[in-house]
């Protein structure tokens, strides 16, 4: 989506907002002893409250209203029975449509008591996402997004998964450009648009470059017993600093 009007910024603003306050619900809520199907049910009253609808099931006719994803599970988890524990890595992706806007958004973080190992991923990776978000206006070149994750990662000592992207987004949820990979890419000529709504969203990995799809068609699983950290943020593009639609203030 290229942003043409006031109109354009507010819905995606407004979205956006619901978007992070559900995230910062469900954080609150996410304890040992609660499972993620029930984590997932107040996500969705928050969203129903809000009047906005999730968009994987919308969609996708994903089977659930949100993504939560466990330890070696890296996106596209399945809310269900799943109790969380102490020290699990749990990642809470909300993407969800208002008024014909979108907006989404991921954030990882370990249930305390913690390894602060895993702690100092999550940290580590959300500083890569804001570093990345502050390098790009219009005109730079899609490929920096990849160039510079990838260079931040391997100067924390951590890999990227490669074969999951930030996206376009605005009045769907996957709009153009479809992929943007978090790998450099010396073919990659395109340049950001002034207006252009995407999503940032590195994973940062302690091991693993990859993930592998499960039988259920939809989580996104390690192929060992590493960790991967994700977050995510919505951001209109502009001649100067983004605009971060996803933020909670």
């Amino acid at each position: 989506m290229i942003v043409k009007t006031q109109q354009d910024i507010d819905g995606l603003k407004k979205i956006g907002r619901i978007v992070a306050l559900t995230i910062q619900e469900m954080k609150k809520h996410a304890v040992a002893g609660i499972s993620t199907r029930e984590l997932d049910e107040i996500g969705e009253r928050f969203l129903n409250e809000h009047g906005a609808k999730s968009a994987p099931k919308v969609t996708y006719d994903f089977p659930g209203a949100t993504c939560i994803s466990v330890n070696q599970e890296v996106a596209h988890g399945i809310p269900g029975d799943r109790i969380l524990k102490a020290g699990d890595l749990v990642n809470i992706d909300v993407s969800a449509e208002f008024d014909g806007y979108y907006g989404d958004s991921g954030y990882s973080f370990v249930l305390s008591p913690g390894n602060s190992e895993i702690v100092k991923l999550c940290d580590y990776t959300q500083q890569t996402m804001m570093k990345v978000i502050r390098s790009i206006k219009a005109g730079t070149k899609l490929n920096e997004v990849g160039r510079l994750i990838e260079q931040e990662a391997h100067k924390g000592g951590y890999n990227v998964i490669q074969n999951l992207c930030s996206h376009g987004i605005g009045k769907s949820l996957h709009e153009e450009p479809q992929q943007i990979v978090h790998y450099y890419d010396p073919h990659e000529k395109r340049r950001f648009k002034q207006g252009q709504v995407v999503t940032i969203e590195p994973f940062l990995s302690t091991g693993a470059d990859y993930v592998i799809e499960m039988p259920d068609g939809w989580t996104l699983k390690l192929p060992d017993q590493s960790f991967v950290a994700q977050f995510e943020h919505t951001i209109i593009i502009t001649e100067d600093e983004p605009i971060i639609t996803t933020s909670a203030d």
